[in-house]
C-alpha cells in the first residue's frame, strides 16, 4: 500500500456505506486497520440511537433518544464524553499503524473536538485512510471532501457491489 492513499465514501443513508466499510476491514486485515464503525440501535424495529464498534470488538453508545445532552442531532442526544474516552483508546499516531478506517465523519462525531483533531492529524499523515462521510454537511464534513489528496466515491444501489474491488485497486495502486 502506498503512503498517501486516502479514500472517502459517501452516499445516501441506508445505501450500504457501513457494509462496505466492514467488507474493506475484512479485505485489508493484513494491514491491521484501526478505527471504528457505527451501527443503528433498534428496538422493536424502531431506530433508537447509534453505537460505535471498534475492530477489536469493543463497543459503546454514541447517541440515543434517551441521552440527555446539549449535543443533539434530531431526536438523538450524543454522548461526546463517552466517544472521546473511546477515541483515547485507539493508537491513531502509533508508528505501526498503517491504515485507519472510520465510519463515519458525520454531525454526531464532529461534536467531539478530539475527533476533529485526530481526523486532521490522520489526514495530514502518511497513513492509509478510508472513511465514510455524510453527503451533506458544512464545516469539517465539507472541508474533508474538498481535500486534493482524497479520492471520493459515491455509493449507489447500482455500484455498491462493484466498489469494493475498485477501492481496493485504488488503495493498492
Amino acid at each position: 500500500m502506498g503512503d498517501i492513499k486516502k479514500v472517502l465514501l459517501t452516499g445516501l443513508p441506508g445505501v450500504g456505506k457501513t457494509t462496505l466499510i466492514k467488507r474493506l476491514v475484512e479485505a485489508l486485515k493484513e494491514f491491521h486497520p484501526i478505527g471504528f464503525y457505527t451501527e443503528e440501535i433498534r428496538e422493536e424495529g424502531i431506530r433508537k440511537g447509534f453505537e460505535w464498534l471498534s475492530f477489536d470488538g469493543r463497543g459503546g453508545l454514541l447517541s440515543h433518544k434517551k441521552i440527555k445532552s446539549p449535543y443533539r442531532v434530531g431526536q438523538y442526544g450524543v454522548d461526546v464524553k463517552g466517544f472521546d474516552d473511546f477515541l483515547d483508546s485507539i493508537p491513531w499516531t502509533d508508528p505501526s499503524t498503517r491504515l485507519i478506517i472510520i465510519d463515519e465523519i458525520g454531525k454526531m462525531e464532529c461534536f467531539s473536538d478530539k475527533f476533529k483533531k485526530i481526523l486532521k492529524e490522520v489526514l495530514d499523515s502518511k497513513k492509509g485512510f478510508i472513511a465514510t462521510v455524510a453527503m451533506k454537511g458544512s464545516g469539517l464534513i465539507a472541508e474533508v471532501k474538498e481535500r486534493k489528496d482524497i479520492d471520493l466515491f459515491t455509493i449507489t444501489q447500482s455500484n455498491r457491489d462493484s466498489l469494493l474491488d475498485k477501492i481496493l485497486n485504488e488503495l493498492m495502486g
